[in-house]
């Protein structure tokens, strides 16, 4: 793991957070930390500025259930083109890959948007002002799905 990752010690699943690209938005990425902890899952947060191989290299490393990826910057299209092809290269085919925040530059449908990061790969999207409850609400939904329960 990252030296710069940090763990929490809960029993729930394991996540992995962070974000993604030359971004630095840190506080929000925290904040997300702090509240799928607090709703029971074990949360490895690998910080800001994380490479496509870095979240990937920790969920193996882990044994993750999902990887969630922020970007707030704009370029999250960029950063996160070819994620779950490198996810299904590294065995991690199944992983639940969700991301969210501010991810294109300008203003956009989010419609459009959601339908582009899904046909990347990504099992949930979550836009601009998506509050944290809306991440977990849907990976508790897609976790219990694939007979994992939590929280």
């Amino acid at each position: 793991m990252p030296p710069n990752a940090s763990q929490g010690s809960t029993s729930g699943p394991t996540m992995i957070l962070g974000v993604i690209g030359a971004d630095c938005h840190a506080v929000g990425n925290r904040i997300l930390e702090l509240a799928f902890r607090e709703a029971g899952l074990n949360v490895v947060n690998l910080g800001v500025m994380v490479s496509q191989e870095e979240f990937i290299a920790a969920a193996i490393e882990t044994r993750a259930a999902a990887i969630v990826v922020s970007s707030l910057y704009g370029h999250g299209e960029m950063d996160c083109r070819g994620f779950r092809e490198k996810c299904v290269e590294a065995g991690l085919g199944g992983i639940l890959l969700y991301v969210g925040g501010n991810l294109v530059v300008g203003k956009a449908d989010f419609a459009g948007v959601e339908a582009k990061f899904r046909a990347m790969g990504f099992d949930r999207v979550f836009g601009p002002g998506s509050g944290p409850e809306h991440g977990i609400a849907a990976l508790k939904d897609d976790l219990r799905a694939r007979g994992v329960a939590f929280g």
